[in-house]
């Protein structure tokens, strides 16, 4: 059964239109297949795909990233890979299953496959907790990125929550140092690592998986450090601002590769990755091909200087930095600060002044 988003309607009478044509058998008075009107009306349902896809709102894409047909995790990994060997448990608690986890083989290359799995049923999305990871989930993956470290086998992780779980019991665990410690064990990896966002990034459920080589999102994919409903509850107080928030946010692959945050944008099939699975599948396939391919030449040093300096740099084009290529540390030069300190010399003397006077202020009143 499709399910069809709330400015879809147009598409789901197409999509109807187009059912019974192909299956005349089902209505009275009809004995044949009109395959004049059925290509009339493809193009037609094209157009409108075209149309409504190519003008979507930064709140329509969140509608489309959690469509409840879109491709999950599971489907990708059975898909793109082979000899999946799935392996459980974080050696402390337990066993989280939002996450899937293991070694598979791609393109006859053994790699580290992280996927977090929302499900695709009611039972399956419960069962996974929706795809929220709790520290147990973590510190599963935090083991085996370090076991792929210790025998050099690239990570691919597929990033797809709205967030880690926020309940009492993962609390009580250590939550945000689970989060902290998966983030810290990304960014100390000496192998290639890319972490791809097919639906929603959410918060720091997505960072703990996503400080990668290679953060590429899927086109119709969303990245933010919190819901649009979340954040517009904090900020105005009112949930239904959620496409203010959305605007705001730059949430979009669009947006977030204009700003340097992703490297990549993978195109999706018109209408939404699940409309045509295997389209994605294929575009997914040549992405991590592509970039895999990329990494092989390179010595483990220059693998982790290259992850250190990608985030090193975001949020530096207009800064005080020239050269952006090579960060090894946050220090800015002393020529630039001296540059920093000239521009501001007023600065201290006036900073100064204003002090002395509130003293003496304070004192005689």
């Amino acid at each position: 059964m499709k399910n069809y988003l709330n400015f879809e309607t147009d598409i789901k009478d197409l999509d109807n239109e187009l059912e019974k044509l192909r299956d005349p058998y089902n209505q009275s008075g009809l004995s044949e297949v009109d395959t004049q009107k059925i290509s009339k009306t493809q193009e037609e349902l094209d157009e409108k795909l075209k149309s409504i896809y190519s003008n979507l709102d930064p709140w329509q894409t969140t509608l489309v990233a959690r469509h409840e047909n879109r491709p999950k995790s599971k489907f990708f990994i059975d898909n793109l890979f082979e000899d999946f060997i799935s392996l459980s448990g974080d050696r402390h608690y337990g066993e989280d299953k939002s996450v899937l986890a293991g070694f598979a083989k791609f393109n006859n290359q053994s790699v580290l496959v992280l996927g977090q799995e929302k499900g695709e049923d009611l039972d399956s999305r419960i069962e996974r907790n929706f795809g929220m990871m709790r520290p147990e989930g973590y510190r599963k993956t935090i083991r085996l990125m370090e076991l792929a470290d210790k025998f050099n086998i690239p990570i691919i992780s597929f990033i797809d929550t709205p967030g880690a779980y926020p309940g009492v019991g993962a609390e009580e665990r250590g939550q945000a140092e689970a989060i902290a410690k998966s983030i810290e064990c990304c960014m100390k990896l000496k192998v290639p690592t890319i972490a791809i966002i097919i639906g929603e990034g959410g918060s720091g459920g997505a960072i703990a998986l996503a400080s990668s080589n290679k953060v590429i999102m899927l086109q119709n994919a969303i990245y933010s450090v919190i819901s649009p409903e979340g954040c517009a509850t904090i900020l105005w107080r009112d949930p239904k601002k959620m496409l203010d928030a959305a605007r705001a946010m730059k949430l979009s692959a669009k947006d977030l590769l204009e700003l340097n945050v992703i490297d990549e944008m993978i195109e999706e099939p018109l209408g939404g990755a699940h409309r045509d699975r295997d389209l994605i599948l294929h575009n997914v396939r040549n992405s991590i091909s592509k970039n895999l391919e990329n990494f092989k030449f390179m010595s483990a040093d220059e693998i982790f200087n290259h992850r250190k300096n990608k985030f090193l740099k975001i949020g530096r084009n207009k800064g005080f930095m020239n050269k952006l290529d090579d960060l090894s540390s946050l220090k800015v030069p002393e020529k630039n600060l001296s540059l920093i300190l000239k521009s501001k010399k007023y600065l201290i003397p006036i900073t100064s002044l204003t002090i002395i006077f509130l003293i003496l202020l304070a004192i005689y009143l």
